[in-house]
């Protein structure tokens, strides 16, 4: 897909593609966004094969990512984590807190266990990596934007600690902010408008919270959360 201009600065800016057409009958409007031109171009010919996707614009780092969010309005951002200028994680934290209607797929070289907690604390709706097959990556862009969660199950096992563990002291800064909004009985969609995180996000924290405080429900998880230590 040729893009059709350039909404940025020459070597780093967003660039359109089929901006003007408005999404219908179940296609998948996307941005893409990383600083490497063979991973973009391969990534715009992957969509392109795809009658079900359509991609709206390009970037070549987070600033003009954020830009083409706003002005696009797209349904999916694929976005690099390590990006020059304005890096994925700066970029969706901007993207959370301006509360922006977009689902984020994550694409990193690295699916350490610090790159994948950093992505889910940042707010993503999933996380692939760049070597992962044409098909797996299509699936993801495809399963975010119906509303799933995309993470390895890798990223479960090291975000969700043995039952045991039930001190409050070990949940994140993340799963600490939604268990005080949790406790004071607010619901999922709430906690979301009031942290900037998509409702999903949320879902997955909050199943999180659970295993780590060893309960089964919102009621006994606000009551471990306000116990004395």
């Amino acid at each position: 897909m040729n893009d059709a201009g350039d909404a940025g600065d020459a070597g780093r800016g967003a660039h359109a593609g089929e901006a003007g057409e408005a999404a219908g009958g179940g296609v998948i409007r996307v941005v893409l966004a990383d600083d490497h031109a063979l991973v973009l171009d391969g990534l715009r010919a992957l969509i392109a094969d795809h009658g079900d996707l359509r991609l709206v614009a390009t970037a070549t780092d987070g600033e003009r990512a954020l830009d083409a969010v706003r002005r696009f309005g797209p349904d999916v951002l694929v976005l690099d984590w390590q990006m020059s200028f304005m890096d994925g994680q700066a970029c969706l934290r901007h993207i959370r807190g301006a509360a922006l209607p977009v689902r984020v797929l994550v694409l990193s070289a690295f699916g350490d266990a610090h790159t994948l907690r950093a992505v889910i604390e940042a707010g993503a709706d999933g996380f692939a990596l760049k070597t992962d097959p044409p098909h797996v990556t299509l699936a993801a862009i495809r399963q975010v934007a119906s509303g799933q969660l995309v993470f390895p199950q890798a990223a479960r096992r090291w975000l969700s600690p043995s039952p045991r563990a039930s001190d409050p002291a070990a949940l994140t800064e993340r799963e600490d902010a939604i268990m005080a909004l949790l406790a004071e009985g607010r619901s999922n969609a709430q906690i979301a408008a009031a942290l900037h995180l998509s409702e999903n996000t949320v879902k997955f924290h909050v199943r999180n919270v659970f295993a780590k405080l060893g309960v089964s429900n919102r009621t006994e998880a606000a009551a471990r959360y306000r116990a004395p230590g």
